[in-house]
Order: structure tokens, then C-alpha cells, then sequence
């Protein structure tokens, strides 16, 4: 008889775990999607469906505009730069939009990654060290916890949104050289907004730096869309923002980090994704750069989303739904219980409209919901209809009366 080899148990082991998920519920299917982003999608089983799952915040992503800068940017400096962008992958348009970037929220400069995952896995390491130390949101993304665990430098860990606790981890690290306060602008699984304002004053009190994650408020949070730090009226006390190309700002890909020159030109220097990632194609570039120019005319996509998130917000809790409060585009209906949250999202497909089931580990186990996410491409007339759907299905699984 034939010994079963290491390659064998080792997919087995994989196997029996994926089937140990399926049959608790927790399986995380991909739906595909035939058409272009947007405010209606087709799936490639030919259903349109209404979108509510994307971070499509600014309705951009299929945009006709955005396509168009895109093929423009394309016919003029490329597809590609088969490099990294120290040797020979920098081009004009790759400087115009970093300036355009620092320009936007409010840094002397910026630097641009291939992602934003890469913009934080790439930040900690070269700027600190064993002698330094990192405080950070115990739910900040996952992106921030990678790039932290690179870095030397003392790890502390603050409650989430306790200013309390923030200033106990401060206090408990007093010896060190240099003290950062890093947070989410935005938590993207509960819309809850970082308290900025009041982060910025203890760093003030305790002579720390802070870093925000603008993922999920670049393009829209703020009176013209800076970000959590305008929302706040803190721009300018922010030492260094990450962000992303590839939610509100066009919904492709691309991150950046913004702050004095002197970080900027250090991260040139020495961080890793940067110097050893390709460049960022150019017509995402030009792209992103014609959507900067869009913002900075016009507030007309960031009020529209506002008004969207408010409609939705006002009558997903009228129905008797059980929603995270607050003012964000992310909307987490509560629904507490992942296989719950699973046959939910099921049933809102069949009805029409896409949303996603999120449970642990995504979100703290016992917390499943689906979560929402409000676009300026949405209709008045779409949001009913799915809000009729949510009527429909929580009646039918017994989540409301």
C-alpha cells in the first residue's frame, strides 16, 4: 500500500478546512460580474442586480469620463513601464499626480504605491525603528497591522476610538524617541469617523506624530472632500495620510502616502514596495488625475452621495432594521449571526439587488451583518426598490415585522 505523501495531506488538510467552512456557514463566495462597475451590475448569470457593495463612493469607477482620461492617458505615455521607478518607471504624468495628491490633502508631498495595502505595508519600516513606538486603533485595517508587524519599532494598542485608553498607551510609552498615532480616517466595516479632532489635541499634549488611513474618506468626508482631517478641521495637523486610488478617486487601483518632504524622500529611498514594485500603470495615473481636477471644480458627487446616505440611512432604520449609527456611505445592517447574514445576502440577490455577508473573522465574531455602501450613482428610485427588497427578505427570514 502507497504511503500518503506530504503534498497529500497537506491538500487534504486544506480540503477537510474549506469544507468545515461551507458547512458552518462561513464560506465567502466571489460573485462575478459581466459589466462595468456601477450603480446596476450584471452578474455573468445575466441578472442585473442593484449595487450596493462597492466602494464605488463617487460613482466613477464606470464612468464614461474615466474612461475616456483613461484610453487618453494610455494613448500617451503607454500601457505600461516594465520597471520600477527608481531605474526608468517615472513619468510626467506619475509626478503631476503626486502633486496634484499632496495638493489635494494638504502635504508639501506624496508618493504613489501600486495599492494601498502597499502604502502601509511600506511606511513603518523605514521611518522607525526599536527606539520608537507605534499606537494604533485595535481596529484598524489589516494593511496598518502588516505593515506595523515589519517595522522594530514598540507596538501599542488603544481600545477602539478611546481617547481614554489612547492616552494611557501614550503615557505608557513616554520613554520612547518618537510616538505615532495611527488610526483608520474611516472604519470601513462600521462607518464609525476617527475622533480626529480629539486624537490631534493629545498628540499635541503627549508630542506625538499622526498617521491616517484615508481609504475610505479620500474624494468625499469634508466640506470640499479633502477627508477626515477636513471633516475634522484638523488638515495640517496630520503628519502623514495613506490613501487609495482605487475606491472614490476611479475605483482601479493605486495608493499613496502624503506628508512633509522629508518622509516622502526617505520612503523613495527605503521602502520596499515602493523600489521593488512596478510602476503604477499610466492610465490609472491619468486617470486619477483627471479625477482630482473633477473634485477640486465641483462638490456636485460628494453632496450627492451625502444626500443618498441619509435617504438610506433614514429609512433602513424606519423599516426596523438594526444599523450602525452615524453620517458615512457604510452602512452595517446588523444582522448578528453569520449564516443568517449569508442566506440574507442570498435572498437579496434573488430579489435584485447585490450585497455582501461579512462575519468573523471580518468582523468580531458575533457581529455579522451585511454591509452597505451608498454611491453618488445611485437613484432615489434605486435605493427604494432595494429598500423594498430588505423589507421583503428580513419579513420572510423573520428579521423584522
Amino acid at each position: 500500500m502507497s504511503q500518503t505523501t506530504s503534498r497529500q495531506q497537506f491538500i487534504g488538510k486544506l480540503s477537510a478546512s474549506l469544507n468545515q467552512l461551507r458547512e458552518e456557514g462561513l464560506y465567502k463566495p466571489e460573485r462575478v460580474i459581466s459589466s462595468r462597475q456601477g450603480a446596476v451590475v450584471t452578474c455573468d448569470d445575466g441578472r442585473q442586480l442593484i449595487n450596493l457593495c462597492a466602494n464605488n463612493y463617487l460613482g466613477l469607477s464606470g464612468d464614461e469620463s474615466m474612461v475616456q482620461a483613461s484610453i487618453d492617458a494610455t494613448r500617451e505615455f503607454g500601457y505600461g513601464l516594465s520597471s520600477v521607478r527608481f531605474i526608468c518607471g517615472t513619468q510626467t504624468v506619475h509626478k503631476q499626480l503626486e502633486k496634484a495628491i499632496a495638493e489635494f490633502v494638504g502635504t508639501e508631498d506624496c508618493i504613489l504605491y501600486a495599492a494601498a495595502f502597499d502604502a502601509n505595508g511600506g511606511v513603518f519600516e523605514p521611518l522607525f525603528d526599536e527606539n520608537d513606538a507605534i499606537i494604533s486603533d485595535a481596529l484598524n485595517h489589516a494593511s496598518i497591522i502588516d505593515g506595523i508587524r515589519l517595522c522594530k519599532a514598540a507596538r501599542y494598542r488603544y481600545a477602539h476610538n478611546d481617547m481614554a485608553d489612547l492616552e494611557t498607551q501614550l503615557k505608557a510609552a513616554a520613554d520612547k524617541r518618537h510616538r505615532i498615532i495611527v488610526t483608520d480616517g474611516v472604519f470601513s466595516m462600521d462607518g464609525t469617523i476617527a475622533q480626529l479632532d480629539r486624537i490631534c489635541d493629545l498628540a499635541d499634549q503627549y508630542d506625538a506624530l499622526v498617521m491616517i488611513d484615508e481609504c475610505h474618506a479620500s474624494g468625499f468626508m469634508g466640506a470640499t472632500g479633502r477627508g477626515t482631517h477636513e471633516h475634522h478641521n484638523v488638515m495640517g495637523r496630520i503628519d502623514i495620510i495613506t490613501g487609495t486610488l482605487g475606491k472614490a478617486l476611479g475605483g482601479a487601483m493605486g495608493g499613496f502616502t502624503a506628508a512633509r518632504k522629508e518622509v516622502i524622500d526617505t520612503l523613495r529611498q527605503k521602502s520596499r514596495p515602493y523600489l521593488f514594485s512596478n510602476t503604477l500603470a499610466p492610465s490609472i495615473t491619468g486617470a486619477s488625475l483627471s479625477v482630482l481636477q473633477r473634485l477640486s471644480a465641483s462638490t456636485e458627487l460628494r453632496d450627492r452621495l451625502h444626500a443618498n446616505t441619509a435617504h438610506f440611512r433614514r429609512e433602513i432604520a424606519a423599516l426596523g432594521f438594526t444599523i450602525k449609527p452615524g453620517t458615512h456611505p457604510v452602512v452595517p445592517v446588523m444582522l448578528f449571526d453569520a449564516p443568517v447574514a449569508q442566506k440574507f445576502a442570498a435572498r437579496l440577490y434573488e430579489l435584485g439587488v447585490l450585497v455582501t455577508g461579512f462575519f468573523y473573522p471580518v468582523v468580531p465574531m458575533g457581529q455579522a451583518r451585511v454591509r452597505v455602501q451608498l454611491s453618488a450613482a445611485h437613484s432615489i428610485e434605486q435605493l427604494n426598490t432595494a429598500l423594498a427588497a430588505f423589507a421583503q427578505a428580513g419579513r420572510e427570514l423573520g428579521l423584522i415585522r
